[in-house]
């Protein structure tokens, strides 16, 4: 409200969930125009976590106000194809508004060959390294993960890294010290500088997701996954954009959510096909170069270029009028 001014434009995320609310509305008030972009479209998020039921009395009313919200925004951003389907229930959503702008790898893309001196997987002392890290929230399953490595026990080749942050890794170590596994390998949150060494450790990664995904959040960890050569194994809904992504490119598998079983039959495939699991990751270098910083900057660019543009001939069009 302070600082927007009428030939401005005000770009906003959607952390904390009531942040794009305020800025749509100093946006109207100043008369600049407004975007947001949808990390994670809520009430929908609070409705998969847990936290609201469907048809609650604060469900009904954050739904009223993206309503409104929607009918003033300049443009929205989605990260992902199936949040699309989602905005476009909304009668004020309309198509010209929606702008697909995915996230991107934060390390260079380049394929990472396996290598036993890797000091995390070392640590695992397995042939074949099942990685899963990143953030555990609400909205993930980490413990259909550990479920699956208490399946797959007996297969001494098969070895769980598992690292992160969150409510689930609180979980996990509680489970771990509550009954361990001695094909669980826990490792605290590694530093940033050790991410690439971190990230190539794993054969292939999980990225495991609880049910009603689709449309709701987008798991921006699998570019650098990616970008190292590293296929993933996400547990979500078929139409979710990270699943999507996996049949498309074939880099990749697919399970159905909160499904230990499911995703101790995807390892076992993936452990016993070397060859194949291999292939995955090679062709998941070619995707990630599609999903670069480079890329992405120049979409926002182009966005802002043209909402900038129709400040600019809204404020002329007042001032002809006035004249």
């Amino acid at each position: 409200m302070k600082h927007a001014r009428s030939d401005d434009v005000l770009l906003c995320v959607t952390t904390p969930f009531t942040l794009p609310y305020t800025v749509a509305l100093a946006a109207r008030l100043r008369k600049a125009a407004s975007a947001v972009i949808v990390y994670d479209l809520y009430p929908d998020t609070l409705i998969m976590a847990g936290f609201l039921s469907a048809s609650s009395f604060l469900t009904r009313w954050l739904r009223t106000a993206n309503q409104v919200m929607f009918r003033w925004l300049d443009a929205v951003v989605i990260i992902g194809r199936d949040m699309r389907s989602k905005l476009l229930d909304y009668p004020q959503m309309t198509a010209t508004k929606l702008n697909l702008i995915p996230n991107w790898a934060t390390l260079t893309v380049r394929y990472r060959e396996l290598s036993a001196e890797n000091p995390y997987r070392g640590r695992c002392g397995g042939q074949f390294v099942v990685a899963m890290s990143g953030n555990a929230g609400f909205t993930h399953d980490p413990e259909s993960v550990f479920e699956a490595a208490r399946i797959l026990q007996d297969n001494h080749n098969i070895k769980f890294l598992l690292s992160g942050e969150g409510v689930g890794w609180t979980k996990l170590n509680e489970m771990q010290a509550a009954a361990p596994l001695p094909n669980v390998t826990l490792i605290e949150r590694v530093a940033e500088s050790e991410l690439e060494t971190f990230l190539s450790a794993g054969d292939i990664w999980i990225v495991p997701y609880r049910k009603n995904n689709t449309g709701v959040s987008v798991p921006s960890r699998f570019y650098n996954l990616l970008a190292i050569g590293r296929p993933i194994v996400v547990c979500s809904e078929a139409d979710a954009e990270a699943a999507i992504l996996m049949r498309e490119e074939n880099i990749g598998w697919v399970t159905p959510p909160e499904d230990p079983k499911a995703i101790a039959e995807i390892i076992r495939q993936a452990a016993s096909d070397a060859r194949g699991t291999s292939e995955k990751g090679h062709r998941a270098v070619l995707v990630a170069a599609r999903f670069t910083r480079q890329i992405a900057l120049e979409s926002y660019r182009d966005l802002m270029d043209k909402l900038l543009d129709g400040q600019l001939s809204r404020k002329l069009k007042r001032l002809t009028t006035t004249a």
